[in-house]
């Protein structure tokens, strides 16, 4: 078995970040003589009738062999683990059927899209074990890279944890921009996700204190579902489409040389302009279009590097917990260039769009998210059961819960009414001792300002999800346009899946 000081060791960069894990890696994805081609995930456009395109999805129970040897029972979409990725237009209708065979309630839903709440594919819209669900909508979003997955009450992380997630990508025919798109070829989907296995293959989920308090975070890198993969390319520029779909782990990217990457597209399509860059930070559910240039016969791998602490160090297993979280560095994908490269372009240097700000003036209402966390971390306006100290940021004694305003999700109550055909401000508050990524249904924001402060030039575009770190403000605007529906909530929730399953999401209507 690989020991904790050999996996730190084959690592080769930041050897020094990497010993701080709590829970460090112990599959090193280093090792020359194990890499294993890139799984692609099959390309599903679905088929055109009537005005309508057409997709099938079967949830399924399958197995799959992660690790040499050894059998993993999954979760998957049409398949053993994962799901295709499915191809968009926008401005087309799409009609999904959607047949449940896995033999528990799941949901699938349309991340970062705009449409009727009645087809997000949240809570509400659960598929019973052996149902079909059929959920169709216009595609209105820009061209980009969004995902689906499960969003089930409760199971929402045990069931992507298990293979219940695919990537979709969104073109857009009036979108003119020279990038890489033989999708495979030159523009690779890059699934980004962490599990845990026990000695049998088997995943191992929720089964220690941390998982409670930090989510579910693994100990070996699954891309698209591989383990320590490589990706042979032909072409001198690539397009990386990059999904983190762990549950919980952020990533800290760059490459092992350091070189120079350009981001391209965030959440809801282009930036625009190429933003250099030789990190980039992804939180869970949070996706970046990135490019990148290689010489012929070169190699490079691209890495995950330590974040450093951003919580106190004291005695106690608390702060021990929170200064380990994603403090590890390791290899996630590894590249290499043939020999004779064909010539596929350049970063483009000139505007990719046209993003329209929306101005504040424009907000007819301000509200307030505060996000609270329990188990020993009792914050902010969270009381919780029992009594204890409080600091503000952890370290109470036991109690609280995993909250948004004070309340847990629950079903039957509606924490927000938004009047249709206006534009909001919402203020995220963390008061917990993490970072949280805050998602909202029904479409794409913009970020305002982080503490005050501008955000950085890759968080301009249109957002969905957006990281609220301990102790931050952080401002969006949205507007709620095209769906009323007095009975049907979108929600709104950290997407850290444990955090989300144990209660830190809300709903609202629009009336």
């Amino acid at each position: 078995m690989l020991t904790r000081r050999r996996a730190i060791k084959s690592l080769g960069i930041g050897l020094s970040a990497a010993g701080l894990g709590f829970s460090p890696l112990l599959r090193a994805q280093g090792n020359v003589a194990s890499r294993q081609p890139l799984n692609i995930p099959a390309l599903e456009s679905g088929t055109f009738s009537a005005g309508t395109t057409n997709f099938d999805l079967s949830l399924q129970r399958g197995s799959h062999s992660f690790l040499p040897g050894l059998s993993t029972e999954t979760l998957g979409i049409n398949g053993n683990y994962l799901g295709p990725t499915l191809r968009f237009k926008r401005n087309q209708k799409v009609a999904l059927q959607v047949s449940n065979k896995i033999g528990e309630p799941s949901t699938l839903h349309w991340h970062g899209f705009h449409l009727p709440p009645t087809a997000d594919g949240g809570p509400h819209q659960e598929i019973a074990a052996n149902q079909v669900w059929n959920p169709s909508f216009d595609v209105v979003q820009f061209a980009g890279t969004y995902w689906y997955h499960s969003h089930v009450m409760h199971k929402a992380g045990s069931q992507v944890y298990k293979g219940l997630a695919g990537m979709i990508i969104l073109e857009d025919d009036e979108q003119d921009v020279a990038l890489p798109s033989n999708y495979g070829v030159d523009d690779i989907p890059v699934i980004l996700q962490d599990r845990r296995f026990g000695d049998d293959g088997s995943f191992l989920y929720m089964n220690r204190y941390e998982d409670q308090v930090m989510g579910m975070m693994g100990d070996t890198i699954l891309v698209n579902g591989t383990v320590n993969p490589v990706v042979t390319t032909g072409t001198k520029l690539l397009r990386l489409r990059l999904l983190n779909g762990s549950n919980a782990r952020t990533y800290n990217l760059g490459f092992s040389d350091n070189r120079e990457f350009y981001q391209v597209a965030s959440d809801g399509g282009f930036l625009e302009s190429a933003v250099p860059l030789t990190r980039l930070t992804l939180a869970v559910a949070e996706r970046a279009e990135i490019l990148v240039q290689f010489d012929p016969g070169e190699e490079a791998t691209l890495v995950n590097v330590a974040l450093p602490p951003a919580f106190p160090e004291f005695p106690g297993a608390m702060s021990e917990m929170m200064r380990a979280q994603n403090a590890q560095t390791f290899d996630v994908l590894h590249f290499r260039a043939e020999a004779s490269l064909q010539d596929n372009g350049k970063p483009p240097s000139s505007q990719l769009t046209e993003i329209y700000r929306l101005p504040e003036s424009a907000a007819t209402n301000v509200r307030t998210f505060r996000l609270g966390m329990g188990n020993g971390m009792r914050s902010g306006d969270d009381a919780g059961p029992g009594r204890g100290a409080r600091n503000g940021r952890g370290g109470g004694f036991g109690g609280g819960q995993f909250s948004i305003n004070g309340r847990r999700m629950a079903e039957n109550y509606i924490n927000e009414r938004i009047q249709f055909n206006t534009t909001e401000i919402w203020e995220l508050t963390n008061t917990s001792p993490m970072m949280h990524p805050f998602h909202v249904h029904n479409g794409q924001f913009q970020v305002l300002d982080r503490n005050g402060s501008p955000p950085p030039e890759n968080e301009m575009g249109w957002k969905d999800t957006v990281q609220v770190g301990a102790d931050e403000i952080v401002r969006i605007i949205m507007r709620f346009t095209d769906y009323r529906d007095e009975e049907n909530p979108y929600m709104y929730h950290c997407h850290i899946l444990e955090h989300e399953d144990r209660g830190m999401m809300g709903q609202f209507v629009i009336v």
